[in-house]
């Protein structure tokens, strides 16, 4: 996500403010991340409304009235409290501020899996998705149909993973295909991938192994990447008999290919040069 210097500075003071509401007793994380994910729905249907709540012109007082007349008894007073640092700010455009607020809905619903747990599991589930997406280009194209009707892309997206994935995962997925708006859905959500591993101050390591790799040779590997990186990396490991042999470890634009398949095609470009 790219924001200009306002939006990242109302972002920052949202940020905040969803912390320090997170933080009080009796707040579920869950409840708000879906309520600012519902409010980030509505403005993105109604341009009007999207507009009016992002506009500069008015007092940051009328911006924040305006949101509270709206969605006062539809969302929880913590939902609230969050957005009145949204609609008070200035933002540098209304499709910034929607972009800002979906970031602060994920970032509630990340906590939610954190102080559940879960944080863990829900981080392997956005990795599964992700290549599931990625290797099944008929299946990204659906997703990213712009032409689709949201409730088609919300049941394909729960009936390929409700009951299989936490409701943070299935709720999080959910979120990136209704919109996509014709932006690749596996990039999106590998940036989820990273989102959730950053919450344990990890990067990702993507590995993809002609075989399937022990217990032991995981954690080998995770040591390696470890002391090589100079930082912690969460391993999300997949199985490709493709490769013929090794591995191929990607790194955000970093990519070590230790397997068969890619020490032949070295050899193909250095005779065909």
């Amino acid at each position: 996500m790219t924001l200009h210097a306002a939006s990242r500075e109302a972002l920052d003071l949202a940020e905040n403010r969803l912390g320090e509401v997170l933080a009080a007793a009796g707040t579920d994380p869950a409840t708000v991340g879906d309520e600012l994910l519902s409010v980030v729905a509505l403005l993105d249907r109604e341009i009007g409304l999207r507009r009016a709540v992002a506009d500069g012109s008015s007092s940051s007082e009328a911006r924040i009235g305006l949101a509270r007349g709206i969605l006062a008894g539809k969302v929880s007073e913590p939902a609230l409290q969050v957005l009145d640092s949204v609609a008070g700010s200035r933002w540098s455009s209304p499709r910034e501020l929607t972009d800002g607020l979906e970031a602060l809905g994920r970032s509630a619903l990340l906590t939610s899996a954190e102080k559940s747990g879960n944080i863990d599991a829900v981080e392997d589930q956005l990795f599964r998705v992700t290549r599931i997406v990625a290797g099944a280009p008929e299946l990204e194209r659906a997703l990213s149909d712009l032409t689709a009707p949201a409730e088609a892309k919300r049941t394909l997206v729960r009936n390929l993973f409700a009951d299989k994935v936490d409701v943070v995962t299935e709720t999080l997925v959910e979120q990136v295909v209704l919109r996509a708006k014709g932006r690749g859905v596996a990039n999106a959500l590998e940036r989820l991938v990273q989102l959730a591993a950053e919450r344990r101050e990890r990067s990702v390591a993507q590995v993809t192994s002609a075989s399937a790799l022990s217990d032991e040779q995981q954690a080998r590997l995770s040591e390696k990447l470890n002391a090589l990186y100079g930082r912690q990396l969460a391993l999300h490991v997949e199985v490709d008999p493709k490769l013929g042999g090794g591995l191929v470890v990607r790194v955000g634009d970093e990519v070590i290919d230790g397997s068969t398949a890619g020490r032949i095609d070295a050899l193909r470009r250095r005779l065909a040069s």
